[in-house]
C-alpha cells in the first residue's frame, strides 16, 4: 500500500465515523410520519427505470440504514429481487433471490442474507446501502470493498446507492478501486450521477 493509498484509507475511516454518528442521530430524530414515509414508494423515474431490468438487487436494512423492502415489496413477490449473500467471511459476494417471508439467516458479516440454498442470481440494477456520498456517485461503504470488488466484476450493473441526506458531502475522497455510483436515492430526493440513467 503506497503512502498515497493509506492516507485515503485514513481519511475514509474518519469519515465513515463522522457519517455514521451523523446518520444514527438522524435516523434516532425523525418523527413517527417521516419515518412511516421515508422510502416507501418508489419516485417516478425510478420505478420506470426498474420496470426494464428482470433481476434488482437490494438488501435488508441494517441499524439505521434506511429500509427500502417496502418500496420494493411488489418486485419481491415477483421473484425478481435478489439480496447480497457471503460465502465466508470472504472479501467477494454474490446476490441470492428472495422474497418476502422467506427466512433470511444471519451472514458472517452479521448481516441478514438468504440462505445458503437459495438460487443464485445476476441484478441488472443494484441498491446499496451508503455510508457517505457526494453528487458525482462518490461512495463510501462499510469499508469491505464488496460492493466494488462485486461492481468491477458486473460493470453494466446500474448501481444505486441509498441514504438519508445527511449523509451527503462534498467530495468522497476516492482510491482507484471504488466505483461510482449512477444515482443515489435519499428521503428527499433522487439524484443522477452519471451519464448512463
Amino acid at each position: 500500500m503506497t503512502h498515497l493509498s493509506a492516507d485515503l484509507v485514513q481519511q475514509k475511516q474518519k469519515l465513515r465515523e463522522k457519517l455514521r454518528f451523523r446518520r444514527k442521530h438522524f435516523a434516532a430524530n425523525l418523527d413517527g410520519m417521516a419515518q412511516l414515509a421515508a422510502f416507501r414508494a418508489l419516485p417516478a423515474p425510478l420505478s420506470d427505470l426498474i420496470a426494464d431490468h428482470p433481476v434488482v438487487g437490494a438488501y435488508v436494512a441494517w441499524g439505521d440504514e434506511p429500509d427500502i423492502m417496502p418500496m420494493l415489496a411488489g418486485l419481491g413477490e415477483a421473484g425478481a429481487l435478489a439480496l447480497p449473500h457471503h460465502a465466508g467471511r470472504i472479501d467477494t459476494m454474490d446476490f441470492r433471490r428472495w422474497r418476502p417471508g422467506e427466512p433470511l439467516v444471519k451472514g458472517p458479516w452479521g448481516t441478514q442474507q438468504p440462505a445458503d440454498t437459495a438460487a443464485s442470481a445476476t441484478p441488472s440494477l443494484i441498491f446499496c446501502a451508503l455510508v457517505g456520498f457526494d453528487r458525482q456517485g462518490g461512495r463510501i461503504g462499510q469499508g469491505g470493498g464488496h460492493y466494488d470488488r462485486y461492481f468491477a466484476a458486473h460493470p453494466d450493473a446500474m448501481r444505486i446507492g441509498v441514504g438519508w441526506s445527511v449523509q451527503e458531502i462534498d467530495a468522497v475522497p476516492a482510491e482507484s478501486t471504488d466505483i461510482a455510483l449512477d444515482a443515489v436515492l435519499t428521503e428527499q430526493e433522487f439524484i443522477i450521477c452519471g451519464d448512463r440513467l
